[in-house]
């Protein structure tokens, strides 16, 4: 919803929010996008049994990481934010990315990815 700047769920913050939402660069956009649509295609990838699935879902979590270092640790954004809930719900999603890429891996290793 902050990627598509949605009116209605960007009222909800504040003005240092949503400056630090809008005042992303470039290539954490790009990198968001890598992470997410990254993940759509590795979860495809894997319903269709093609071992590509496995270093695209790594390249997603690789973005997230990469994503997620920038905005929390360089840019303050747990403090801007001033939300832990939003830290926990980061934690969670990289735990299912990377629990897909293992088992992408997984079932590579096993034959069953072509």
């Amino acid at each position: 919803m902050t990627q598509t700047r949605n009116a209605d769920y960007m009222a909800a913050f504040t003005p240092e929010q949503l400056a630090f939402f809008y005042g992303f660069p470039a290539w954490v956009d790009a990198c968001w996008a890598i992470a997410v649509w990254g993940g759509v295609l590795g979860a495809v990838l894997l319903l269709l049994r093609r071992g590509l699935a496995a270093p695209v879902l790594l390249t997603s979590w690789v973005m997230m990481v990469l994503v997620t270092l920038r905005n929390y640790v360089f840019a303050n954004g747990l403090e801007v934010v001033g939300d832990p809930v939003s830290l926990l719900f980061t934690a969670v999603i990289f735990v299912i990315a990377f629990v897909l890429y293992g088992y992408a891996r997984w079932m590579r290793r096993r034959g069953v990815l072509q």
